[in-house]
């Protein structure tokens, strides 16, 4: 598991465009990498809105936001796209991303244990080392509490 004070590890993966998103491209400016279970989802909908609506203060602070999950590169265009999101969205469906931050976990949906991605984010630094990490996140007030610890670095 990725700890505090650890490389970022090296992955690549598709965005909501189509095209190929590695985390070493984005070295030079904080990352802040966050996972979320599904597209379209009240939750995850709104944490997206939240990353959104900061989007302006985030970019301030040179930090990047890439939101992933294990949904298809078509839905997360789609998912992009009607919430106006500025951000870039990786479509983890082969899981690498998820199992190199060690974002899955039993989860229970209506009384039924599965295997699902736990909402997690990552902070990185411009030099690609995890300076924060927050693990199974509560969506009200997570885009503050990151914004606070950027505000810190």
């Amino acid at each position: 598991m990725i700890d505090i004070g650890d490389k970022a590890p090296r992955l690549s993966g598709t965005i909501d465009d189509g095209t190929t998103l590695a985390l070493s491209d984005l070295r030079g400016s904080h990352c802040l990498v966050y996972f979320y279970p599904r597209d379209n989802t009240p939750g995850c909908t709104n944490e997206a809105l939240a990353f959104r609506d900061r989007y302006a203060q985030f970019r301030r602070h040179d930090c990047a936001i890439v939101g992933v999950s294990r949904d298809s590169v078509a839905s997360h265009a789609r998912f992009r796209a009607r919430h106006a999101l500025p951000f870039a969205l990786l479509a983890d469906t082969d899981e690498r991303w998820c199992e190199a931050f060690a974002v899955l976990g039993e989860k229970t949906l209506y009384g039924r244990k599965t295997i699902g991605v736990i909402r997690s984010s990552f902070l990185i630094d411009p030099a690609g080392v995890l300076v924060a990490q927050w693990r199974k996140v509560k969506v009200p007030g997570h885009a503050d509490a990151v914004l606070e610890r950027l505000a810190q670095s």
